[in-house]
């Protein structure tokens, strides 16, 4: 059975209003997780704090915080004080590098090796939470104690002084074949930034050496979690010509020449020709061109649009071979139930519900 998380995006507000009803409603229909995310506004730590008060089962992940915002013990102390107030075993860390503009542009850091950096944080927060001894770490990107420029040299290494409870997991959002591979090999689940319809073929190679370099103290499990957007319209044209000048502004406009990780995406989803063709419109200032330039099978593979029987069948094809749960983004109840009935999570958690009482 596909998993059903809830995406927020509430780092996209210029207000921020989190939906607890709406959270609320997903935990009672079933929903693995809720997921919050950030880019230079709301962070997507806060708003998991707020919702470990409101909810009681449904998990509280990050999809994405970014590395280069906090230091991998700082990420970890965030994630046990979180997990801690939702009770424990309720909270998922997925990790992302971002971009070099965001990195080192609001940052202020570095982008150097984001496969490095990767490698460091997780073991680095995997030995905060396990609390075995005093953390130290000698990575090709990060070392503690810190003995870089401007060090003292007084560093010293330190054992959290909260007792986490166990089941916190590390997650990995990844498009590139390294950062993939990495997931694959020590993270508890894989976000993947452009799992297309043949996105197990695409993907085969990398998630295979990491696999291969799984050890007994890997995760025992490995979750792979898309995104799906769910939308009830009597409008499928006007929906999705709607949800173009995000996409292109998001494949035209946030990348560089050397680095754009969305258009790579949309390559790796089957659309190579039009990435490049919108990447090219939007830099030269045809912006109403490259929003034109989506293509509307580009829109319907990541989106459930229409009336129930439509988004009904359509349901199997949006949810490719490989994943085990989708991260569902939508705006209204009954979109949230359409998605559980679909995915079958309402029928496992009425049940549970039933046995719980007699």
């Amino acid at each position: 059975m596909v998993k059903l998380g809830l995406g927020l995006d509430l780092y996209r507000g210029a207000v921020l209003e989190v939906p607890v009803a709406a959270v609320q409603l997903a935990e009672r229909l079933g929903y693995h997780s809720v997921w919050t995310a950030e880019a230079y506004g709301a962070d997507a730590l806060s708003p998991l704090a707020f919702l470990a008060a409101h909810t009681s089962r449904i998990k509280l992940a990050t999809g994405v915080v970014q590395i280069d915002a906090r230091t991998p013990a700082a990420t970890a102390m965030h994630a046990m004080t979180i997990d801690a107030l939702a009770g424990g075993g309720r909270t998922i860390i997925g990790l992302g590098v971002s971009g070099p503009q965001v990195v080192e542009g609001w940052h202020g850091a570095a982008w150097g090796s984001p496969v490095a950096k990767l490698r460091d944080y997780v073991a680095i927060m995997r030995k905060v939470l396990a609390r075995a001894g005093p953390v130290t770490h000698d990575g090709a990107a990060i070392r503690l104690p810190y003995d870089g420029p401007g060090a003292l040299g007084q560093g010293k290494p330190l054992k959290s002084i909260l007792r986490p409870a166990p089941g916190i997991e590390i997650w990995i959002a990844a498009g590139g074949p390294s950062n993939v591979a990495l997931a694959a090999e020590v993270a508890d689940g894989w976000l993947p930034m452009g799992y297309g319809s043949r996105g197990t073929a695409t993907y085969a190679g990398p998630l295979a050496r990491g696999r291969g370099r799984r050890t007994e103290d890997s995760p025992a499990n490995f979750e792979v979690f898309g995104s799906l957007s769910v939308q009830l319209t009597d409008d499928v044209r006007g929906a999705v010509e709607a949800r173009k000048p995000l996409v292109a502004m998001y494949v035209g406009g946030m990348g560089s020449d050397t680095h754009n990780f969305h258009a790579e995406a949309m390559a790796r989803r089957g659309w190579p020709e039009a990435s490049a063709r919108i990447v090219e419109l939007w830099r030269s200032g045809r912006r109403d061109e490259a929003i034109a330039a989506v293509p509307d099978d580009y829109i319907e593979s990541q989106s459930l649009l229409g009336s129930p029987s439509r988004i009904r069948a359509r349901w199997s094809e949006a949810v490719p071979a490989g994943l085990t749960g989708v991260i569902v983004r939508c705006n209204r109840d009954e979109e949230l139930t359409l998605a559980a009935d679909m995915a079958g999570t309402r029928d496992i958690e009425e049940t549970g519900t039933q046995e719980a009482s007699t």
